[in-house]
């Protein structure tokens, strides 16, 4: 089946673009549009889709509201497109429910690959924006790391190389490939982790991972390989 998608954007330009790159694609197909955020919770609870791109700035209604209430009704999942690269919008999408950031100046793959990944229930953040999200989490004070590579209590080894991956951003099918086992069991041991870890989403067990330690810092997730994966 197709991935049902909303575009929404206050500029016709923009969306008509975004419209046309989701249209080059078989497996995805938009249901709908909105240029405000008002319109967009309405789009989205007329169609019922799987993913809304959805613009943080926008008139009546901003993004990040949208999103507030898109998922909150459990509608479907976000992903928050914007020029601006800024913290504040970064950890307000993330408050709001948003399951990916991109920048609108990502290229046609990337967005595609987001929105298969984030149709598929996992999160993802544009590398840049995991980076300095990463970077600020850990100069925080009170941040206290373990010992670099330990897993941590209540983790077993097994799920500490799945968590290791995750933090590289690694999809469920490539964590499975890499340990050599099905992916059902990928997924299962991403949700053990939410579960003990109290995550809310693969987002927070990336910055969990570089919070605790057992990533440094300086080994955040790269830019995206050839085929739009982030490695």
């Amino acid at each position: 089946m197709s991935v049902r998608v909303v575009v929404a954007d206050d500029q016709a330009l923009v969306r008509t673009g975004l419209c046309g790159i989701v249209a080059t694609a078989s497996d995805l197909r938009v249901v709908g549009q909105a240029a405000t955020g008002a319109e967009a919770v309405e789009v989205t609870g007329r169609t019922r889709p799987d993913v809304v791109l959805m613009d943080i700035r926008m008139p009546e209604m901003d993004g990040i509201e949208a999103t507030r209430r898109i998922t909150a009704a459990g509608q479907a999942q976000v992903i928050m497109l914007t020029t601006f690269d800024l913290d504040e919008y970064v950890y307000e999408a993330l408050r709001g429910g948003a399951s990916g950031f991109l920048l609108k100046d990502a290229p046609p793959l990337e967005l595609l690959t987001a929105i298969r990944v984030v149709a598929a229930g996992e999160a993802l953040l544009a590398p840049s924006v995991t980076r300095r999200l990463i970077s600020d989490f850990a100069a925080r004070p009170g941040i206290h790391p373990g010992s670099a590579g330990a897993a941590p209590d209540g983790v077993t080894e097994r799920e500490r190389q799945v968590l290791l991956l995750i933090a590289q951003g690694l999809s469920n099918a490539e964590i499975a490939q890499r340990l050599h086992i099905g992916e059902g069991t990928a997924k299962t041991h991403v949700r053990r982790l939410l579960t003990k870890l109290d995550a809310r989403d693969r987002v927070h067990l990336v910055i969990f991972a570089y919070r605790s330690g057992l990533v440094p810092p300086d080994r955040a997730p790269a830019e995206p390989g050839p085929r739009g994966q982030w490695r």
